[in-house]
């Protein structure tokens, strides 16, 4: 069996979400694989707009399993709003949305430097989105990150203070101002609801789908032109946007 993969070929906003949607009753597993809340795919039921910024665009329907790879990185407060407002549409998310367990998580510290960092460059800014996913993936590849495997562990928030005293450090350099204990109650309580759903080695659990001939549809965020390595650098995302990027974001 084959994995099947939908990308944008420009720089994002080309229909991704629509597309998946009006494909998802052809698959059994729809699963995202890169990029984070940056992302905004826009769907349209009974002339009510939704925008999914982490969660596939499959999750209304009531047949696929929607799966957040260990290529995406989550904040957590965006995750839930995105969640709530799922919820509030009648969509039964926790028997259908289910997380790699290294998928890695968007402290708030994140944010804080994505902005600080992006302030700095002054007339030489990237566009950033301001969403700490490019900071997110410089910890992943650092090896400092937090996946969401870690919320459960019983040192989690020692390992959020000595990633977030880390972080502290460059905003000192950045001389940037900020009020992290305004930001951080919010994110602790999206942690706690995180806690609810179920995470699973997605790398075990697609090879077994496709072991079971079971038809998987990976979508991608932003675009091809985005695609850290062969997009339009610098102007381009964090991750793989490309075909490559679903074999790693998924597993």
């Amino acid at each position: 069996m084959k994995v099947d993969v939908l990308l944008g070929l420009q720089w994002g906003d080309e229909g991704k979400g629509k597309i998946v949607d009006v494909l998802t009753p052809k698959y059994a597993i729809i699963g995202r694989f890169q990029g984070g809340p940056n992302a905004g795919h826009t769907l349209e039921f009974n002339g009510i707009k939704h925008v999914l910024r982490t969660i596939p665009s499959g999750i209304f329907h009531e047949t696929a399993i929607n799966i957040i790879g260990n290529g995406v990185v989550i904040d957590p407060v965006v995750l839930m709003t995105e969640i709530d407002a799922l919820v509030k549409m009648g969509v039964d998310v926790k028997s259908k949305l289910l997380f790699s367990k290294k998928a890695h998580l968007i402290l708030p510290t994140h944010r804080l430097l994505d902005a600080a960092s992006e302030a700095a460059k002054g007339s030489q800014k990237i566009g950033s989105t301001l969403k700490g996913i490019g900071p997110t993936y410089m910890d992943k590849t650092g090896r400092n990150g937090l996946r969401l495997g870690d919320i459960v562990s019983a040192n989690f928030k020692d390992k959020y203070q000595q990633l977030v005293e880390k972080h502290k450090q460059l905003l000192k350099y950045h001389n940037y101002e900020y009020n992290l204990a305004e930001l951080e109650p919010d994110w602790f309580k999206a942690i706690d609801r995180l806690k609810e759903y179920q995470q699973i080695e997605s790398e075990h659990y697609f090879n077994d789908a496709l072991k079971n001939k079971k038809a998987i549809l990976a979508e991608g965020a932003q675009g091809s032109l985005l695609d850290i390595d062969f997009g339009s650098y610098p102007f381009v995302t964090s991750s793989n946007t490309i075909c490559a990027g679903a074999c790693t974001g998924l597993g």
